[in-house]
């Protein structure tokens, strides 16, 4: 076992003595070392109940003959750190997290590994870590928060106060009903009922094969999330106590090329927030799979989109997803189109292979999971759009479109998240503009903001299908409209999109994967001898720290190592 190196042989005794003041005692040092990364946080909703379930999955490594270590990693709450600076660091708390369970793992020499995670970057940033050290791991998520609802049974969620507000801006809606939204929207603990970049991430891990069977859509704080904790720490140990399982399911063997592309069809299939693209990207490069945006775009033409969930369908949420039959119906369902590739032989965590893991799936509400042939529409739901604006890509929702998909118009330019807010708020943006928001990508945020309040704002105050809004920014995954983000390269480096002036028209066809700026060579090659970027001033040094090292979206904005 790895965990030999710190517990067998007679110049091991001051490590051994150390265990046993943690309560070890002699028949411990021949079991397997389980780690236990757990994200408890009581700021998050996600997370608050967390700490109890560490127990559920320790007390059942105990009775299966392993030994328990748990350890804690950090986590943001995006909702909580949206719309002010405390939101610049919520992307940069991705690669803290995966330092810390790097750290842990490597440091104390453990055997295996089980994550509870639930939301935003906590869940990419322990796969991530994961993925560094490579053994048997098994994902067991916090699960979905359920739907929140009106008096007259109208389900509600996060999303829906995001978007009063800009109601309430708008005087469409007022101080009470604002009020009411706030305290029904989110009833309980669990990560946002809609597909958010929480749930989609959760989703992801399930179609990868390193979470067990309806981790995905299995709702929080219910007994059969319960049995999910206790038969992800028997599978565990189970491996673990094996010399032949342990080799089996490092998690390198599991999450391969396969199972990226794989992650990326029920993405497709399910609209997933544009979050996912720069997270599995980067959970690609620590796998070491070669992986292109470009790529994307193919597998989109192929996967037809049958799941739309809130915020792109404000009345379906996780809760529906899972009464229907849960990611391994929507996996079966998507299958079933000729042209499709699901790569159903390769291995999930609980054994076999994900054939074997849908052999039985089926859905059981077709409108909820829509049938293959008549899907909402013929092509996934996400796109990555290139041209003289974007030349390393950037990236759309376009399950999340409310109205066309060709768009053309003048730029009306901000140079922060904030900036945009208040132009907004203001009446600086009318029907026909394109929205610019740059200076928030990896390195010029630093940090890289979600643009749900600007978003929300938009769609709240009725200019959902009127405006299109570009960023080298990212989004929620509780965006909607005509938003395009992760533009590359972002303008802190140089890119086009820090080029920009107020008037600039901006073309964008989705349909046609591209996004430009109507200039010439010569005005644009003039603009770059001209250009100096905005350096922002950051309240803290690790984001100093950040900004040095990160690399941009295209790159899964991950940091620097050589």
């Amino acid at each position: 076992m790895r965990s030999d190196e710190i517990k067998k042989g007679w110049h091991r005794a001051p490590h051994r003595s150390l265990l046993r003041a943690c309560g070890l005692t002699d028949a411990d040092f021949d079991k397997p070392f389980i780690g236990v990364a757990n994200s408890f946080i009581e700021i998050i909703p996600g997370h608050f109940f967390l700490n109890k379930y560490a127990e559920i999955v320790k007390d059942e490594i105990r009775k299966n003959g392993c030994v328990p270590f748990e350890f804690n990693t950090i986590g943001v709450d995006d909702g909580i750190a949206m719309g002010h600076d405390g939101m610049l660091y919520s992307l940069p708390s991705r690669e803290i997290i995966a330092n810390s369970v790097e750290t842990v793992m490597n440091a104390h020499k453990l055997d295996a590994l089980i994550c509870i995670p639930n939301c935003d970057k906590i869940t990419p940033g322990m796969v991530m870590g994961a993925l560094r050290v490579n053994v048997p791991t098994i994902f067991v998520t916090g699960g979905p928060m359920r739907a929140g609802h009106l008096p007259d049974g109208t389900p509600i969620d996060l999303a829906t106060v995001f978007e009063g507000v800009g109601k309430f801006e708008k005087g469409q809606i007022d101080e009470e009903k604002l009020y009411q939204l706030e305290c029904l929207a989110c009833p309980g603990g669990g990560s946002c009922s809609g597909m958010f970049t929480a749930n989609s991430m959760n989703t992801l891990i399930e179609a990868m094969g390193i979470a067990l069977k309806g981790n995905g859509t299995i709702p929080a704080l219910t007994p059969e999330r319960e049995e999910l904790l206790r038969k992800a720490a028997r599978r565990i140990c189970e491996i673990a106590k094996d010399e032949k399982l342990t080799e089996e399911y490092r998690i390198k063997n599991i999450i391969n090329k396969k199972a990226i592309h794989n992650a990326f069809v029920v993405d497709m299939a399910m609209g997933g927030s544009t979050n996912t693209v720069l997270h599995v990207t980067a959970i690609a490069k620590e796998a070491g799979v070669d992986f292109e945006l470009k790529e994307l775009n193919e597998i989109a033409k192929h996967t037809a989109h049958i799941a739309k969930i809130s915020p792109s369908l404000q009345t379906i949420h996780m809760e529906d997803i899972n009464r229907a039959g849960g990611i391994s119906a929507v996996i079966k369902e998507i299958s079933k189109r000729s042209d499709t590739i699901l790569y159903l032989d390769n291995p999930v965590i609980e054994g076999g292979t994900l054939a074997d893991r849908i052999k039985d799936a089926e859905v059981k509400d077709y409108t909820v999971i829509h049938p293959v042939e008549n899907p909402y529409s013929e092509v996934g739901g996400l796109a990555i759009l290139y041209g003289n604006l974007a030349k390393e890509g950037c990236v759309i929702k376009t399950a999340g479109i409310m109205g066309s998909k060709k768009f053309r118009g003048p730029a009306v330019c901000f140079n922060s998240q904030q900036e945009a807010i208040e132009g907004i708020t203001s009446g600086k943006v009318k029907e026909g503009d394109v929205v610019v928001i740059r200076y928030e990508g990896p390195k010029g945020g630093p940090g890289m903001q979600e643009m749900l309040a600007p978003t929300s704002l938009i769609v709240g105050m009725g200019l959902g299908d009127k405006v299109a809004l570009i960023t080298d920014g990212r989004f929620s995954g509780a965006t909607r409209g005509l938003s395009i983000g992760h533009v590359s390269p972002e303008a802190a480096e140089g890119g086009m999109i820090g080029l920009l002036k107020d008037g600039d028209i901006i073309e964008i066809d989705v349909d046609n994967f591209s996004i430009n700026v109507e200039l010439s060579e010569e005005e644009i090659e003039k603009r770059k001898k001209e250009f100096k970027p905005i350096k922002k001033d950051v309240p803290g040094k690790w984001l100093r720290q950040y900004r040095m090292l990160v690399t941009n979206a295209a790159n899964g904005a991950i940091l620097k190592a050589d």
